[in-house]
């Protein structure tokens, strides 16, 4: 049995709205990400694995999108600062070579993975929202992918990888529990 609701809990609906909206914010900061590491290795050949992981993310930015849209939700209020920052973290990472940012991959799936896990065991225990169970599952599959394409492309052998991944991934915790309330 699960604890009785308390006063200043939120909804049922209001975590479902929650969870779009910080689901949607996330992969908004992504395809961001990924443009900007594209503005600077677009070329190279880690091109390739970038833009593919790019249209990937583009098509979960327009299911949620979507889905937002469906149930009148609004988006974060914090967009333009993801908007901003995913495209800086993506080009800083990328100035530091193609490895640097296999490694902000790496980073950010590693806490995506953690955070679409948590969401998808919540809803699936509810029972009351088994599409978006089974969404959010699909999706965490997919950022493993990600995450796995990144360390094959030789994450680990970034310079500076764990302090690099340890700021990254606590810029995407704050991000994560900023755009759930925001």
């Amino acid at each position: 049995m699960s604890a009785p609701r308390l006063p200043g809990d939120p909804t049922p609906e209001q975590l479902v709205e929650r969870a779009l909206r910080v689901d949607h914010a996330g992969e908004v900061g992504a395809v961001r990400i990924y443009e900007g590491q594209l503005a600077v290795l677009g070329g190279s050949p880690a091109g390739e694995v970038l833009r593919t992981m790019k249209a990937k993310e583009e098509a979960h930015r327009d299911e949620l999108a979507g889905l937002l849209s469906a149930r009148g939700v609004r988006p974060t209020a914090l967009a333009p600062l993801w908007d901003v920052a995913g495209f800086a973290l993506g080009a800083a990472t990328a100035l530091l070579g193609p490895k640097a940012a296999m490694a902000a991959t790496v980073a950010v799936e590693e806490v995506i993975e953690e955070h679409y896990r948590t969401q998808h065991d919540a809803l699936s225990a509810s029972g009351s929202e088994p599409e978006l169970a089974s969404l959010v599952e699909r999706l965490g599959a997919d950022e493993t992918t990600h995450k796995n394409e990144a360390i094959a492309q030789g994450a680990h052998e970034a310079p500076a990888y764990s302090a690099l991944t340890t700021a990254i991934k606590a810029g995407s915790r704050l991000a994560i529990w900023l755009s759930t309330r925001l």
